[in-house]
């Protein structure tokens, strides 16, 4: 496993936008006054939403906040491969499952379509609109091979497909996610062979529930 280390070309501070600040104080509250560095995982993950990437004004930052070393949320931040460690695409960062399933389905073209339109892996385009990386297994194996972009899976790729996922990104549209073959998430081509009763997943046989600590939010299970 390759060490992870932050950009060396860092933002000269970082300042947290107010819904997001707002919705840091609503994670620390979840936890004991002693207990706040528990938020730092979620934490991170709000600044990343908010800057695509995670820098060290913003470790610092999130030090100060839950009153942790910096150096222990810089190993938070450097051990989970979720967290961005430099600025990545503006428009979208690919991230290729290399693992087993994808790789007998294909995914080592798609890499190559991302080498030919984007550039090397782990660097950010020339025009800073993307980034991509190969990644260990995103667990869609039935549905390979696959691509999380963004925070969203794109299934049964080809390269032909793929190719246009990234010119579509890099003209500001929104391709559509999921299943690239005609199927429906995981189904068999030919369709379900079973569970085919609505009921049994569409929530219609659920009672509602209020969820604890949201008491504005009613959902049903």
């Amino acid at each position: 496993m390759s060490v992870r280390r932050l950009a060396a070309v860092q933002p000269d501070s970082f300042a947290f936008k107010p819904e997001t600040l707002e919705k840091a104080n609503w994670w620390i509250a979840k936890y004991p006054e002693n207990r706040r560095q528990s938020a730092v995982i979620p934490i991170l993950w709000l600044i990343q939403k908010q800057e695509g990437w995670v820098s060290e004004p913003a470790i610092a930052v999130v030090a100060e906040m839950l009153g942790m070393a910096r150096i222990r949320v810089y190993e938070v931040a450097t051990f989970y491969t979720m967290f961005m460690l430099e600025p990545v695409g503006s428009a979208a960062l690919i991230q290729v499952c290399g693992t087993t399933p994808c790789q007998l389905r294909g995914s080592e073209a798609l890499m190559k379509v991302c080498k030919d339109k984007i550039g090397p892996k782990d660097k950010l385009s020339a025009d800073g609109k993307f980034y991509w990386q190969e990644v260990e297994c995103l667990g869609a194996c039935t549905n390979a091979p696959m691509a999380q972009i963004n925070d969203y899976f794109y299934e049964d790729l080809t390269p032909d497909n793929l190719a246009q996922i990234i010119d579509d990104f890099s003209a500001g549209k929104t391709p559509k996610t999921g299943p690239y073959n005609g199927r429906f998430t995981s189904e068999p081509l030919g369709g379900a062979t079973t569970l085919k009763d609505p009921s049994l997943y569409d929530g219609s046989a659920a009672k509602p529930l209020k969820i604890p600590n949201a008491p504005e939010a009613e959902v049903k299970a």
